[in-house]
């Protein structure tokens, strides 16, 4: 008898791409990545943040570089992108939130999330993907949903808005790329406790509120999507694509 042996999570000689990456879920992303052997290029509009996480990847026999990239600047991203060689993994993080009711979201608000989380989205895939093809490199795209993508919130229109477009764009993505080997993926966490959300969390109604709905009885934590992460971008997860990790405590399952 032959045992059939595990698909290799390890990412060796793989180069990995991860927007908004220096904090939260990003910076996570980064570092799961590094751990497992890919060269990581950190990608933010702060270059400091990014150079310093870059910099503590490296300490730890990771491989890392910073390159400061606007991703609402789509000309740059273009450019940024053809002017690299392919990427094998993207993590597609960047993304914003302005909480309100949709009675009073303004044009400006709209544009600012759904540009960010949405459009730029949008883009970068389509930078990397232009790439992967013309080097014959196939790969992984990892796009960074939310539950907000699979249910609706309160005081969330423009943010459930945008992640419900990025999970069907996701699985549009998916038929367009696999004759290219190129895998699209989603995943949707739940509230993560990052320097973006802690705010929120200071308002003890909303932290409870939030905590009723997550049936695992504690907020998410970056640690928490660092294994998703992996998952998708490895071998682990080679006959999945158009489909999305939901990572919410059971928040979904009610």
């Amino acid at each position: 008898m032959t045992l059939p042996v595990t698909p290799s999570f390890r990412l060796d000689g793989r180069r990995a791409v991860v927007t908004g990456a220096g904090r939260g879920i990003g910076l996570a992303s980064a570092a799961a990545l590094a751990e497992a052997g890919a060269d990581v290029t950190l990608v933010a509009r702060s270059l400091d943040e990014i150079q310093a996480a870059a910099a503590e990847i490296v300490a730890a026999g990771g491989r890392a570089v910073a390159a400061r990239l606007d991703v609402t600047d789509l000309s740059a991203v273009a450019w940024f992108f053809a002017e690299r060689p392919a990427f094998d993994i993207l993590v597609n993080n960047a993304g914003t939130n302005r909480p309100m009711s949709m009675i009073d979201v303004a044009e400006a608000d709209f544009d600012a999330v759904l540009d960010l989380n949405l459009k730029s989205s949008f883009f970068v895939a389509q930078a990397v993907v232009r790439r992967m093809i013309e080097d014959g490199v196939p790969g992984s795209l990892i796009h960074m949903g939310s539950q907000m993508g699979h249910v609706g919130g309160i005081n969330r229109s423009l943010y459930c808005a945008s992640k419900w477009g990025l999970e069907g764009m996701n699985k549009a993505f998916a038929l367009d790329l696999a004759q290219h080997r190129i895998r699209s993926n989603t995943i949707a966490p739940t509230f993560i406790e990052t320097p973006l959300t802690r705010p929120y969390f200071e308002d003890g109604a909303f932290r409870s509120g939030v905590l009723e709905k997550i049936k695992l009885g504690r907020l998410g934590q970056v640690t928490d999507l660092m294994g998703a992460v992996l998952f998708l971008a490895s071998d682990a997860s080679a006959m999945m694509t158009g489909t999305s990790l939901i990572v919410d405590g059971g928040w979904t399952a009610d």
